[in-house]
């Protein structure tokens, strides 16, 4: 399992690459969201390798990326994970790639792309957007949210269509049941201090603030993707964030939700070639 050290974390990555090519192709990384891996952006990044060397890799405290026994004085900001994204990528000695980037991840994402533009050539954010701050109900998601986080006992995942009702939330189109248990095997597998501590950052009267300013000061083209019923991250909140900078194109993809990539596939892959101005691989 290939493995690097990110600030006193061994961080999962991976590689998905054309085995026949041999010629040099442009880096798209892949950053997913709260509680998952980098397994869900695996059939997405499979279909664009023709056009990309795809790197995927698990955030801090998520899926294989296991923080380690002895404590370290670690936050779990957005812009921490932004970091965790630029070290990764000197690691492996990458200088400018593209990103892929969605939910929670795309909000760290977002904040690396501010922070980093000489870094990133063009960038899709799938479900993202900005919260307008409300102290009763952040408190109230907060609270629930945290008890979510503490009440994840493994043998869930051996519950008859345990799976189909953990994934209803997020989808308006049903998945394969291995998509959906892979989804929940990762959010059981967790990190209970990085799940809270992301809970905590992402969905605060900080983020609140600062994420508008993130979004107005992004300089490269990004597509920003919303699920027309994703009751996570509203599409409306990600047409509010495109509204801040004309470099932001918005799209809202119809019938899907927070998962448009999964619900929609096609569609998404027509969307984001068209955007990155790659078409189709030439059939033999």
């Amino acid at each position: 399992m290939p493995l690097i050290n990110v600030r006193g974390v061994e961080h999962y990555y991976e590689w998905l690459k054309q085995p026949a090519s041999t010629a040099k192709k442009p880096v798209m990384v892949f950053v997913h969201g709260w509680g998952g891996s980098a397994r869900y952006w695996q059939s997405t990044a499979k279909e664009l390798s023709d056009s990309f060397d795809c790197l995927l890799y698990d955030l801090r405290g998520f899926g294989r990326s296991r923080l380690p026994e002895e404590q370290l004085e670690l936050l779990y900001e957005m812009e921490d994970y932004a970091e965790d994204l630029a070290l990764l990528l000197d690691g492996l000695q990458l200088e400018r790639v593209y990103i892929n980037a969605h939910s929670l991840g795309a909000s760290a994402a977002a904040m690396f792309l501010q922070r980093h533009p000489e870094r990133v050539e063009k960038a899709i954010l799938t479900c993202s957007g900005v919260f307008e701050y409300e102290a009763r109900s952040f408190t109230a998601f907060h609270k629930i949210g945290g008890l979510v986080v503490k009440f994840r006992p493994h043998w869930l995942v051996n519950i008859p269509f345990a799976e189909r009702m953990f994934m209803s939330r997020f989808l308006h189109r049903p998945l394969p049941t291995s998509i959906s248990r892979a989804f929940l095997e990762d959010y059981l597998l967790a990190d209970d201090q990085a799940a809270l501590g992301t809970m905590l950052t992402a969905v605060s009267k900080y983020a609140a603030e600062v994420m508008p300013q993130t979004f107005a000061q992004l300089q490269m083209p990004t597509l920003l993707i919303a699920g027309q019923y994703d009751k996570i991250i509203p599409a409306e909140l990600g047409r509010k964030a495109a509204s801040f900078n004309e470099k932001i194109e918005f799209l809202e993809m119809p019938n899907t939700a927070h998962f448009p990539m999964l619900e929609a596939p096609e569609e998404y892959l027509q969307h984001v070639r068209e955007f990155l101005g790659v078409g189709l691989p030439a059939k033999a």
